[in-house]
């Protein structure tokens, strides 16, 4: 048989398609399978190799476990709001709506190019209205709960652009856009209270299969600590500072505070203060600051002391100055630290620099050289004094703090409540309205969806506001309580709020009355296995984790943690081993290499180029070796025979080695071990039938299209891709003959075949009448014969 890609992939792909075998089934009696994948976002510049790999590694366990009987659902859709979008909207003139479905509509044609598996009958569009009316739903459950609230909070803003722009998009203090100053500029911003769910996220993790490097990011994101709040005094007044600490144990060697150049306490104590002057100045040049900025650990120290208050540690009674600085952030604890510079390296530089005092209180190291940040013996601590267990040593201050009421234990988090509105207008309206009377008021329910208006002029608007904002139509209304003149919600929801509920949709994708009905929910949750970038393992998961809890909190959805398991592939760099660039101009278009070389050519060779959750560089050389084996593939029918098997063992070898190395995401060597077995054809000159069949169903879910068009032309009935999966048989994995070594005191000197567990003079027969041995024993006497079972036999002579 000739392999012709063109032609085998266009007939198997309308084949596929007309009998829509890739459709899962709501038949609750099948044992179910749920793959997922991250769906894409649809860009003008369309799929890259990326998407290929990210996709490919699900293809393959999908198609496989369809093989093994399983109901299978492996669906996909489109995560299509976003900045990006509207950004070549605002450009080109075109609408958003106009310039997604054209991108969506090219996605879909490359991805059905490349033959995956995905169930076309279940696509889901995060901005069409019956979808991001369940994400409504959502929010208003949330808001409903008091997880969803408004907070006035310091922003990147653009004067010039007249938008918030994220840390990223103000690096150095300057718009990505039109590199304009950046200021900081105090908005209202919807929030979402992830904070409440923090200890869930982290108790979730020990119930789920993720990779350990998954687990050890979202820890990290939530960034769970334990310490004390304690409350310094400011001398002369009746007012505390509070602050948190995961080293209370350091308390006596406080010898300064820093809080934000936004702290109320300023303002509060301005009469009080005499160098208010050089403290406006100080804040208004950190409002030029992004956060990103201002929270770096390796820059330059600044800051003001305040003149005229000062605080008294609680421990000790000393009285020690207050400094502003950029580094400590409102939005962050407390909006206040203690400063422990002799042993913290931060504190330690802003002491040099200031002249602060440095008191050691842990036995160690050189004050005059740097902070020592170890463990050892408390020092300079009182009734601490001596004491050499850290965790005693802190327990011992939390206990004195609650007793003397100046304090107590606590637990922080490093996580952050999540900002959930955007100034833009491609996004999923805030079902909110604003009364006089009433206050905030959700939507009802029954009027969901919200509709995005349509809108020719989407640009931001003045001072940051959302381009709905201008649309009158659109912003005054009717409050839903009193029925009073209300104006709506204008901003808009992030990009991850359709991501964060997606695998849920696909259930039941049609369904107008709920987000997906109970009982199929029941059937496909949880998702059973969930591969996706590295780089989504925090926001996007962390995310998507959070609405699940919550769902599952208001009895939504039947268990508490979405995905069983996750794993992840590595990226695909450039032939120079750089990341893919348009810059660099070292990005591989999937469509050319399907062009030249056909689609299974191509999904061969991302599963082959290196370990799968590891990146690796694009050879064009892989991708031609990778087409020459398929050719050899298709020539196997040309010297396939109706008799008898001459390669049973290799055969059952295979099919337990790719069966693994699938479960394993170990692709490369599944590829690897069946082009190790074609070699054996080939030193064979011969294939059965039967064998043949075997390895076309083992190459099926890596080259679906050749694997379909062999089935074919060898006479068989329905499609490859639903035939059953060969299993092993163990027994037979095993060969009937061995190779073993033959050395003569210690040196090699033949090997020998033998039948399996052949007795101990077998072998010996076997070696002596090797020529070679027997010339070499010749004229010799002989010591000592050892005999190791199918492995080796060494003659001793002399």
């Amino acid at each position: 048989m000739k392999y012709e890609s063109r032609i085998m992939e266009a007939k198997w792909q309308k084949k596929w398609e007309e009998a829509h075998i890739f459709e899962a089934q709501d038949d609750f009696s099948k044992k179910k399978f749920y793959a997922l994948v991250e769906f894409p976002y649809p860009s003008g510049s369309g799929m890259h190799v990326g998407h290929i790999k990210a996709y490919s590694g699900m293809e393959v366990i999908s198609r496989k476990r369809r093989m093994e009987g399983y109901n299978v659902l492996f669906p996909i859709g489109f995560d299509a709001y976003g900045l990006p979008t509207e950004n070549y909207a605002i450009k080109t003139g075109i609408h958003p709506r106009a310039v997604t479905d054209k991108n969506i509509e090219r996605f879909t044609e490359q991805l059905k190019r490349v033959g995956f598996s995905f169930d076309w009958s279940r696509v889901i569009d995060t901005t069409e209205e019956g979808y991001y009316k369940w994400t409504q739903w959502i929010f208003l459950q949330m808001f409903e709960k008091g997880l969803a609230f408004r907070d006035t909070t310091l922003v990147n803003y653009c004067p010039s652009c007249k938008v918030v722009l994220s840390n990223e998009d103000s690096q150095g203090g300057k718009c990505d856009i039109c590199k304009s100053d950046v200021i900081q500029k105090a908005k209202d911003v919807w929030y979402l209270r992830i904070t409440e769910y923090a200890d869930k996220l982290l108790e979730g993790l020990e119930e789920v299969d993720y990779l350990p490097n998954v687990k050890l990011q979202q820890r990290n994101w939530v960034g769970k600590s334990t310490g004390a709040f304690v409350n310094f005094s400011l001398k002369g007044c009746d007012e505390k500072l509070r602050i948190y600490t995961t080293r209370p144990d350091t308390l006596f060697g406080v010898t300064f505070m820093v809080i934000a150049p936004e702290h109320p306490l300023i303002e509060k104590y301005s009469q009080s203060i005499a160098n208010m002057d050089a403290l406006t100045a100080y804040k208004d040049e950190c409002a030029k600051k992004t956060e990103f900025e201002r929270t770096q650990l390796v820059k330059e120290k600044t800051g003001v002391r305040i003149e005229g208050i000062s605080a008294i540690n609680p421990l000790n009674g000393k009285e020690i100055p207050i400094y502003i600085s950029d580094y400590v952030m409102m939005g962050y604890g407390t909006g206040a630290i203690m400063a422990v510079p002799a042993h913290d390296e931060r504190d330690y530089d802003f002491a040099k620099k200031f002249g602060i005092d440095i008191i050691p209180v842990i036995k160690g190291g050189n004050i005059e050289e740097g902070a020592y940040t170890g463990d050892g013996e408390m020092i300079n601590s009182s009734f601490l004094d001596g004491m050499t267990n850290k965790k005693d040593s802190i327990a011992r201050v939390i206990a004195f703090l609650e007793e003397k009421g100046i304090g107590e234990g606590g637990v922080q988090y490093k996580m952050k409540d999540w900002a959930f509105n955007r100034q833009r207008y491609w996004g999923e309206p805030i079902p909110v309205v604003y009364c006089d009377d009433c206050g905030m008021v959700a939507v009802p329910y029954e009027e969901l969806p919200l509709r995005l208006p349509p809108m020719q002029d989407f640009k931001p608007g003045e001072g940051g506001e959302s381009p709905l904002a201008s649309l009158e139509s659109f912003v005054n209304c009717a409050c839903p309580k009193c029925g009073k003149k209300a104006r709506r919600e204008t901003d808009t929801m992030p990009q991850w709020a359709g991501s964060s509920w997606y695998f849920l949709r696909y259930i039941d994708p049609h369904n107008t009355d709920a987000l997906a009905d109970k009982e199929k929910l029941n059937y496909w949750m949880p998702v059973d296995w969930y591969n996706g970038g590295m780089e989504h393992v925090t926001r996007h998961m962390i995310y998507s984790r959070f609405w699940h809890k919550f769902l599952y909190d208001i009895g939504a959805v039947p268990c508490a943690e979405p995905y069983a398991k996750r794993t992840a592939q590595g990226l695909i760099l450039g032939t120079d081993g750089e990341k893919m660039s348009k810059s660099r101009g070292n990005v591989v278009d999937p469509n050319l290499v399907v062009d030249e070389y056909g689609a299974d050519v191509l999904r061969l060779y991302i599963l082959f180029m290196g370990e799968y959750e590891k990146a690796a560089p694009w050879s064009e050389n892989g991708v031609k070796g990778c087409k020459r084996f398929l050719e050899r593939v298709a020539a196997l029918t040309d010297i396939m025979t109706n008799g008898e098997g001459k390669l049973t063992t290799s055969t059952h070898k295979l099919i337990k080695k790719v069966s693994s190395d699938i479960e394993a995401m170990k692709f490369n060597t599944a590829i690897a071990a069946m082009m190790g077995y074609l070699n054996e054809v080939s030193e064979a000159g011969t294939i059965s039938k039967d064998e043949l069949l075997i390895f076309v169903r083992l190459l099926c879910p890596f080259a679906p299209h050749i694997a379909e068009e062999m089935w074919e032309t060898l006479g068989m009935k329905g499609f490859c891709s639903m035939a059953e999966w060969p299993v092993h048989d163990e027994a037979k994995t095993v060969d009937s003959t061995v190779e073993m070594a033959v050395q003569i005191n210690g040196k090699l000197r033949a090997t020998i075949v033998l039948p399996l567990n052949a007795d101990r003079e077998a072998a010996l027969a076997a070696a002596k009448a090797e020529s070679r041995v027997a010339s070499a024993l010749e004229g010799k006497s002989i010591v000592k014969e050892i005999v190791v079972p199918n492995r080796i036999v060494n003659i001793v002579v002399r």
